[in-house]
């Protein structure tokens, strides 16, 4: 063994003799400055693909039930709207720069009906909704006893608890008057010219038309859900991304995991 030893120490010798260098042990200093290295690759990126393939999520409130539940973690696809570079630098909620130039991808596909999609709340862009796509541009809104017609077909989705009723849809120039929830009553929806916000009179249903560049989102949970007919049809732009999958779920009343949640489909 001593000699197998020796004969390994002196071919390493050699071996440094031949190339004229000798490798030398690596200090503290470099060790430090290879982790940074790696950090700093593994962060660019995660935001590479946070901004362009894929963001999580966490589902705040009951406004998606039954089809989201409060806890759910998901992932939202990005590229399929087509992902853009950001037009503001935030931290946290405080937007230090706002106004940068944006660069739009190509989409895959534009918003459908049916879709659910994670966007920027046009009242304040530093939250994030979630809501499902009933209508888009062109399509023709009316709300009346708390159904959803789209091109004077009826629309369904989930109701979620009858807790309230958002039938209505109010003026976004004077949204007090139409507060949420309210007492279920009959009355037709938000009048349908783009340029009027006016509030049609009870008793004179007329429609509501989507202008061109924005969808119209409303909560699967109608009846407690602060959705376009309290902020008005949503602007693309401000399209983040489409609801993928649950990744987590978390029941906070029960204090656990709901596994049975875990992996599904969003639909």
């Amino acid at each position: 063994m001593a000699k197998k030893s020796k004969r390994i120490k002196q071919d390493q010798t050699k071996a440094s003799k031949s190339t004229g260098k000798v490798t030398p042990p690596k200090s503290a200093k470099n060790t430090t400055i290879e982790y940074a290295k790696a950090i700093g690759t593994a962060l660019v990126i995660a935001l590479i693909l946070r901004q362009f393939i894929f963001q999580a999520f966490r589902i705040p409130t009951g406004s998606m039930l039954e089809t989201l539940q409060i806890g759910d973690f998901l992932f939202v696809n990005k590229f399929l709207y087509g992902a853009q570079t950001p037009g503001r630098i935030k931290i946290g909620r405080a937007t230090l720069i706002d106004g940068l130039p944006v660069l739009k991808l190509p989409a895959v596909r534009q918003p459908r009906q049916g879709d659910i999609i994670v966007f920027e709340y046009p009242k304040d862009r530093n939250l994030d909704y979630i809501k499902r796509c009933v209508a888009v541009e062109g399509d023709t809104i009316l709300v009346k006893d708390g159904i959803l017609r789209v091109n004077g077909e009826i629309y369904e989705s989930n109701f979620g608890e009858l807790d309230g009723d958002h039938s209505c849809v109010p003026s976004w120039a004077d949204p007090e008057n139409c507060p949420a929830p309210r007492t279920k009553h009959d009355q037709a929806a938000y009048v349908g010219n783009p340029r009027n916000h006016s509030w049609p009179w009870p008793g004179s249903p007329k429609v509501y038309v989507v202008p061109e560049g924005h969808i119209f989102m409303m909560g699967d949970n109608r009846y407690n859900s602060a959705d376009s007919r309290y902020w008005g049809a949503l602007d693309k732009k401000l399209i983040k991304g489409k609801a993928l999958f649950i990744y987590w779920s978390w029941n906070g009343d029960k204090h656990l995991p709901r596994f049975n949640r875990i992996g599904d489909l969003i639909r």
